[in-house]
């Protein structure tokens, strides 16, 4: 460890300058503060301003974009309507291509992200039908059970019944 052996600089008396803070380099807190740490005036707005918001650029005005920047014939023209829109030249490329497609025409543009595959809806339509062909199929078989059942039910009285009735008959006991 080094040890400083200079002499210490002597203090300065608060009478002998007129800014005593930036004289001895930190403000004290016994002592008035400089004029340079003086707070700020109330005139002066000191607020944050919000950040800007994503633009939303409807169909409608991408179409007139578009068509203006056809429309323009002379060198630097179509720079001026960019600037003026407030446009990049990559997104006006794109709206061209949208216009030249047919997609501009909606009033809404289309919905960002996965689309869904027509093959999936037809998969989840087939599986639905095929799971109620399923269940009526096990409902068919239960009906043509108790029919069978019902069919042979009057056989078993019916004999039961015509021996007992034949037996009644001959004067014997059931």
């Amino acid at each position: 460890m080094k040890i400083n052996k200079q002499p210490k600089a002597q203090m300065h008396v608060a009478g002998d300058s007129v800014d005593t803070g930036a004289s001895q380099g930190v403000r004290r807190a016994t002592e008035d503060a400089p004029v340079s740490a003086q707070p700020l005036s109330p005139s002066i707005d000191s607020e944050v301003v919000p950040v800007a918001k994503r633009r939303n650029i409807t169909n409608a005005d991408k179409r007139r974009i578009a068509l203006a920047a056809s429309a323009c014939t002379k060198p630097g023209e179509i720079g001026a309507l960019m600037r003026r829109e407030g446009v990049y030249s990559s997104a006006l490329v794109a709206w061209r291509r949208q216009y030249a497609a047919g997609e501009l025409s909606g009033v809404e543009s289309k919905k960002r992200g996965p689309k869904p595959a027509p093959a999936r809806d037809e998969l989840k339509q087939l599986a639905l039908m095929t799971r109620e062909r399923d269940k009526l199929r096990v409902q068919l078989s239960n009906a043509q059970l108790v029919i069978e059942v019902q069919k042979k039910l009057p056989r078993c009285w019916s004999n039961s019944n015509h021996s007992r009735s034949s037996q009644i008959l001959d004067g014997g006991h059931p």
